[in-house]
């Protein structure tokens, strides 16, 4: 769609022909759409759209992208919009807006709705209660099978899913819960005390959202419920919210491997000065680590002069430890985001990639050889090049291993070490192992 000619109708002041241009688009489209137009065209087209479908394609966005678009509509078209989202995704929203911003568009919406958001709000962004909706589907455990299968027709324009009928008291504890498809099943008559589950996996409104996206994957739900501290049903967690959080959490995680903060919104949204924000703290700290480097090659100055074939292979040995330690620091901390591994995992995990950096090693130190008589080294330096690819090897495989499941323990997120610090780490400690290895083969004070 052209939004040059979308433009031109809307300043020609015929945004009724724009709008039907637009009105076959689905919402993901019409969102990349309104992110590309300016606040009087938003404002003239507006009416001619109609906050449902706005809502719909607002929903689309990431919360970031979303919070600087409906900033653009006036404060009561941009409230009627977030009343029309689902709650959390509007609570997600006005989580990314400044203070006096929220508060001027809750100001706006019916005291209802805006108190629920206010709720949501008062959960972390990061927990099951940030993450869940208050849109749900209770009753109570007296009512019959009919009388609730006529309540979720009622009910379920509003609701954000119909799959799970939770079953509560009077104070809103939550006490079982049965599935629309043992409805069908269950006979009529034939009181919802008696078919519902009682035992029910739910989630208190302080959990890590990675722990309900965890529960949600382990068991294969549709929901999850979420309570406070005395069991009362506050809301649920849905599989659509559960990968926003994996998306998220892997975003994160592929970001630290890289040696950066993350970002915290799009790629093509960040400010050049949040870029070099993100990258520089990272940056400085590996050149600090890097310094040991030059300081150990500093240290054996006297041992690299008297024998400078030995510089020839620093940069291999140092690359391949740095690359074993990438592998195994982007496998191990996947597994604990994933939940596969613990603390308690930690010699399992240690024992498999020691036993694999150590067959590895055999293979590497064979090149190391072959690479060497190549070269036309004498035998003494061949070798100590072959023994250091061993002990660098598998060094390696034990700091990549381990240190990851300990910064998990002690409660960092493991993810901070990143495979270029784990490089920086192993480069240093590599080349002391060699030149001291190389200090013995050769017979060098």
């Amino acid at each position: 769609m052209e939004v040059r000619r979308i433009r031109e109708l809307v300043t020609a002041g015929n945004a009724a022909a724009a709008a039907e241009l637009v009105a076959t688009l689905p919402p993901s489209e019409l969102a990349d759409l309104l992110l590309r137009l300016g606040p009087h065209e938003l404002a003239a087209l507006e009416p001619h759209i109609g906050s449902d479908r706005l809502a719909d394609a607002v929903a689309q966005l990431d919360p970031s992208e979303a919070a600087r678009l409906i900033v653009r509509f006036s404060r009561a078209e941009a409230a009627d919009i977030l009343e029309e989202m689902e709650p959390d995704d509007a609570a997600d929203v006005v989580e990314e807006l400044r203070e006096e911003e929220a508060e001027e568009l809750l100001s706006q919406m019916q005291p209802s709705e805006a108190e629920e958001l206010r709720e949501l709000l008062s959960y972390p962004p990061d927990t099951a209660g940030g993450r869940m909706t208050p849109e749900f589907v209770s009753i109570s455990p007296d009512v019959t099978v009919a009388a609730a299968m006529r309540l979720i027709r009622a009910k379920a324009p509003d609701a954000e899913t119909i799959y799970y009928v939770y079953v509560t008291d009077r104070r809103g504890h939550l006490l079982g819960v049965v599935s629309l498809r043992d409805l069908v099943i269950a006979e009529p008559q034939s009181t919802i005390g008696q078919v519902m589950r009682r035992q029910v996996i739910r989630l208190p409104a302080t959990a890590d959202q990675e722990e309900a996206a965890r529960l949600l994957m382990d068991h294969d739900f549709l929901a999850l419920p979420v309570v406070d501290d005395d069991g009362r049903l506050l809301g649920v967690i849905t599989s659509d919210d559960v990968a926003d959080v994996l998306e998220e959490e892997a975003t994160e995680d592929i970001e630290r491997l890289g040696g950066s903060q993350p970002l915290g919104e799009p790629y093509l949204r960040a400010s050049l000065r949040g870029l070099f924000g993100k990258r520089v703290v990272w940056l400085i700290a590996l050149f600090m680590a890097g310094t040991l480097t030059s300081a150990v090659l500093h240290s054996f100055s006297d041992t690299l002069e008297r024998v400078v074939a030995l510089t020839f292979f620093i940069p291999l040995l140092i690359g391949t430890g740095g690359n074993v330690g990438s592998q195994i620091v982007t496998t191990v901390v996947r597994a604990l985001a994933l939940g596969d591994v613990g603390f308690g995992d930690t010699w399992r995990v240690l024992r498999r990639e020691l036993l694999v950096g150590m067959s590895i090693a055999v293979v590497m130190a064979v090149a190391m050889f072959i690479r060497a008589q190549t070269m036309g080294m004498e035998m003494n330096i061949t070798l100590a090049v072959s023994l250091a690819a061993i002990f660098i090897v598998v060094w390696s495989a034990f700091v990549a291993a381990v240190l990851p499941l300990v910064l998990a323990r002690v409660g960092m997120d493991p993810a901070v070490v990143s495979a270029p610090l784990i490089i920086t780490l192993v480069d240093a400690s590599g080349l002391v192992m060699y030149l001291n290895i190389a200090r013995l083969v050769l017979g060098l004070d």
